[in-house]
């Protein structure tokens, strides 16, 4: 890593980055939300219309409720650490989806100043023929990863340009030492 008057400074052992969504939260309170209509439902059960319409709207409620909470706070941050042997991308609270790419598979990195959700299609772990993979949690600067394959690999990270150059180091080759 250069610094400014030229001198070299060494870059940390691991690298780490992340970015954080705050649309995802309003989202995953709206799902919070449909598990506890189906809750309120199941509990006050005034229904006159019979047993088979209120479980259905019980159940309803409640897995769609479950799915939108799960599926948004999957994607709430994305954390990214770089070490001088792979890329790791882990998602959300638990950690999953998560991702581990070998420095030898990356050809390259390059960074990406604007990547938007609505380029990948949504928020979340994105695939589209044309573009590649992604990771988008939130619109703004992110890093693209060209792999030895030919594929790329799309993050949203903050700070994405001294992830490219912690990449960009630990892929260029090593200076030979001397031999014994």
């Amino acid at each position: 890593m250069r610094h400014r008057h030229g001198e070299t400074v060494p870059q940390p052992h691991v690298w780490t980055g992340r970015a954080t969504s705050r649309v995802q939260w309003f989202l995953a309170l709206i799902g919070a939300a449909c598990v506890a209509l189906g809750i309120a439902l199941a509990v006050d059960s005034a229904w006159e219309s019979g047993v088979a319409p209120l479980a259905m709207a019980v159940v309803g409620c409640i897995a769609a409720g479950l799915l939108v909470l799960f599926g948004t706070l999957a994607f709430v941050h994305v954390a990214l650490r770089v070490d001088d042997d792979c890329l790791e991308v882990r998602c959300g609270h638990i950690g999953l989806p998560r991702r581990r790419i070998p420095l030898s598979n990356v050809a390259g990195a390059e960074f990406a100043p604007h990547v938007t959700p609505r380029h990948w299609g949504g928020w979340g772990y994105r695939w589209r023929p044309e573009m590649g993979t992604a990771v988008v949690v939130r619109r703004g600067e992110g890093l693209i990863l060209r792999l030895a394959d030919g594929h790329t690999f799309t993050i949203t990270v903050d700070d994405a340009e001294a992830a490219v150059r912690a990449i960009k180091d630990r892929l260029r080759p090593k200076a030979p030492g001397p031999a014994h």
